[in-house]
């Protein structure tokens, strides 16, 4: 791990997988823009930060994945931090519970094997009319940026660099990605446009880059998902039930499923295409004796 400076006083942790973007209040104090893996990041995380000298003066997360709020209580607990969230966010990763109703099909004992470290106590709640955050006196404005998660936003520092969160990912992602996730696809795709009118020094993206313009990005990540989509698309041709469309579907990406809970991870990517083919009307929902079955409509067949 290492330390990427990107513009005035807002830099980044470079994990090797994502940037965690942070902002230096004083020559001790930041401010982290999510707060990373707690399994596998934790350790490197913590030591890049205790070997530099500083103090985490506080958290704004973008939103409530385990890898984004991994390490939130760590440094709460430690530095005192103060953890800062949309108040949907917040909610999500607030108890065992709320956690399980939000991943759906997941035991409480699977919650707390698999999620544990996003529960969150969070002690500044955003609303979305909150358009912007003070933190160590620190002005840090806040985009919305619905699509990826029911309330994720974007922050920008006080340098005026970008952090988009999950709402883009890298071309290195896209030419890796098997089966990215949104959580309402159709959203997603207007913060992405929203993210294309801002005019700012730089843009980080947690998975992974900083870019200077996001233009390209911006369309080229549409394009992605919309590709995707069709590819899903594609293997529904005939009446399917969703785990007759999820076993399609790994087989046409070739999705390596050796445990319960990753097959709980791709049917939920899944799920989220299924869902935006059927709000464009390419796929319909029929009951068929008891059963959800899924197919191509007669207009998108059409076309």
């Amino acid at each position: 791990m290492e330390i990427v400076k990107v513009f005035g006083n807002t830099y980044c942790i470079d994990t090797g997988m994502t940037y965690i973007p942070f902002y230096k209040l004083n020559a001790r104090e930041i401010v982290l823009l999510d707060s990373g893996y707690g399994i596998g990041e934790r350790e490197g995380i913590n030591a890049l930060i205790d070997d530099n000298g500083y103090h985490v003066y506080g958290i704004i997360n973008s939103h409530a994945h385990i890898d984004h709020v991994g390490n939130n209580m760590f440094f709460k607990e430690k530095d005192k931090a103060i953890i800062a969230m949309t108040r949907l966010e917040a909610a999500l990763c607030s108890s065992e519970e709320s956690v399980k109703a939000y991943f759906g099909g997941h035991t409480l004992k699977s919650v707390r094997g698999h999620f544990e470290t996003m529960i969150t106590e969070t002690d500044i709640l955003i609303d979305p009319e909150d358009e912007c955050i003070e933190m160590g006196g620190a002005i840090f404005k806040i985009i919305p940026t619905p699509g990826h998660s029911p309330a994720h936003i974007s922050i920008i520092t006080p340098d005026d660099v970008v952090y988009v969160g999950d709402t883009l990912i890298s071309y290195e992602v896209m030419q890796g990605a098997k089966m990215p996730y949104a959580f309402i696809l159709s959203v997603d795709f207007m913060s992405k446009k929203k993210l294309a009118k801002l005019n700012c020094e730089h843009f980080i993206v947690a998975h992974k880059g900083i870019y200077s313009n996001i233009e390209n990005l911006v369309n080229d990540n549409i394009a992605f998902y919309k590709q995707r989509a069709q590819r899903v698309y594609d293997v529904v041709h005939k009446p399917m039930t969703l785990e007759e469309i999820l076993r399609a579907v790994i087989r046409e990406f070739n999705i390596n499923v050796r445990s319960i809970h990753k097959q709980r991870v791709i049917n939920r990517m899944m799920c989220s295409f299924v869902d935006y083919l059927i709000e464009i009307e390419q796929l319909k929902a029929e009951i068929d004796n008891g059963f959800i079955k899924y197919h191509q409509t007669e207009r998108a067949s059409s076309e």
